[in-house]
């Protein structure tokens, strides 16, 4: 199993707009400045996800995305289910056809496995994110994502020598 880019980007996504919940809609533009994530993927996110009632549009000058429902009402393991990732771990996609048409020895382990993996995505929402990421110190970055390498790795450096 392997959660790809698709999930990681989407939980991402929904992540800013929860943190600027309060500045009105924002555009992906914005979004993917912030996040380093492209603009054309963002919008084929986003169709996903306004399908599944996760964000809604704002159309006109100043629009852009708006959670649908609260930060406390969304979960994680939605947000990833909406772009349609697969977090299945099992080698025959849960179909019990693993080995000559049956389960494989390990099938019930796997199968646990991807259980357990969607119930801890599931029992995280993203205000519990944004109040991690607050209790952190933790800021979005507000430039182009090189920029953030370069912060990042300027304070290990400077960590690491105190």
């Amino acid at each position: 199993m392997r959660l790809t880019t698709k999930g990681r980007y989407a939980v991402t996504a929904m992540l800013d707009l929860a943190i600027h919940h309060g500045q009105g809609p924002v555009a992906l533009a914005d979004i993917a400045q912030r996040q380093g994530i492209s603009l054309s993927y963002l919008e084929q996110l986003f169709a996903k996800l306004r399908k599944c009632a996760l964000v809604t549009s704002v159309r006109g000058p100043g629009g852009g995305y708006r959670l649908a429902r609260t930060a406390a009402e969304i979960r994680v393991a939605e947000v990833i289910t909406a772009v349609d990732e697969n977090v299945d771990t099992t080698r025959c996609g849960g179909d019990q056809n693993c080995q000559n048409n049956g389960p494989c020895l390990t099938h019930a382990l796997w199968r646990d496995l991807t259980d357990r993996i969607y119930a801890h995505l599931n029992s995280i929402n993203l205000q519990q994110l944004v109040d991690q990421r607050d209790a952190t110190g933790e800021r979005p970055p507000t430039h182009c994502a090189a920029v953030d390498v370069k912060l990042a790795s300027k304070r290990t450096v400077a960590n690491a020598s105190s």
